[in-house]
């Protein structure tokens, strides 16, 4: 199995100004994020705004993930959504059968199901596939609560799902948790926008997986910090990344949009369109923002 680790964003749905899926948007954010050195990029994360697409766009964006991962020597992390076992399954295999490297997993929500459910529901999926599978912890978005010896008992029944997405809150004393309990055998990575980077990788992350507009300043970060120089790496979160994410983070949908218009001012995506309902910004939001990004800009590197 492919081993997976180091900064993974979560791409972004490009959408024309009709609210189109743009395709050529998307290759191009792809490439770009895969040219500039990220590890894997991980499709349909809840920014990449998932849950606003149909199956058929959500397919075609697979195929386009995987062939344009393919043309430039990258790796393909692609999450299953489905809330029922069986359509899960389904998906899982067609993700493999595509071409996927990992499969990510965010384990059903609707309703609440309870833990052997939802444990259940994971086994099921990393069986019916070879390839890696990450279980995406995100009880601020789902509302649902697993404890770390539910993953770590998942572990050792199904190998394959060996790494975990952490973005709980806290999420430090979580990895911690589950690492110990697993002997270090499986890889936790850091969602949440990569607010807990540091003290996460001390704990023994093995990766984060932020949104994708701003990839170059993760990878600073994350070369700083595996490197050996974690003063600097400290000074790169707390100075270059913290100071936007505090402003456009104010909820889920908010810092979709202004990940978008951060693809926008590049020249990466077309336009910042996102499918409605969705976040409304007004002149006091997008001035702040614009001071934040014109103190970032000169980090971001042109492909």
């Amino acid at each position: 199995m492919k081993s997976i680790k180091g900064i993974c964003p979560i791409i972004a749905t490009p959408f024309t100004k009709t609210g189109k899926v743009d395709y050529d948007s998307f290759e191009n954010l792809v490439r770009v994020l895969v040219q500039g050195g990220c590890h894997a990029v991980a499709l349909f994360g809840i920014a990449g705004e998932y849950y606003k697409l149909s199956d058929e766009e959500a397919v075609k964006m697979a195929h386009i993930t995987v062939d344009t991962c393919r043309k430039y020597g990258g790796t393909t992390i692609i999450s299953v959504t489905q809330h029922s076992t069986e359509t899960a399954v389904e998906r899982a295999k067609l993700y493999e059968d595509i071409g996927a490297d990992c499969l990510m997993l965010l384990p059903p929500f609707f309703l609440k199901p309870d833990a052997a459910a939802l444990y259940d529901h994971m086994k099921a999926v990393g069986q019916a596939v070879s390839i890696p599978v990450m279980a995406q912890y995100a009880p601020e978005q789902t509302g649902v609560a697993i404890q770390p010896a539910v993953f770590a008992k998942l572990f050792n029944e199904v190998p394959n799902i060996c790494y975990y997405k952490i973005e709980c809150k806290p999420a430090g004393s979580y990895v911690s948790t589950l690492l110990t309990a697993t002997e270090n055998k499986v890889g936790a990575f850091i969602g949440n926008a990569g607010y807990q980077f540091i003290e996460c990788f001390d704990r023994g992350a093995i990766g984060a997986m932020p949104g994708c507009s701003m990839y170059d300043i993760y990878l600073k970060m994350y070369n700083e910090y595996t490197s050996g120089d974690r003063q600097a790496a400290i000074n790169t979160h707390s100075i270059c990344i913290l100071p936007i994410l505090n402003h456009i983070r104010q909820n889920v949908e908010m810092i979709i949009k202004y990940e978008k218009r951060i693809l926008q001012l590049r020249g990466i995506i077309a336009t910042d369109y996102c499918r409605h309902p969705t976040f409304a910004t007004d002149p006091v939001f997008d001035k702040l923002f614009n001071e934040h990004y014109e103190r970032i800009m000169n980090l971001f590197v042109n492909l």
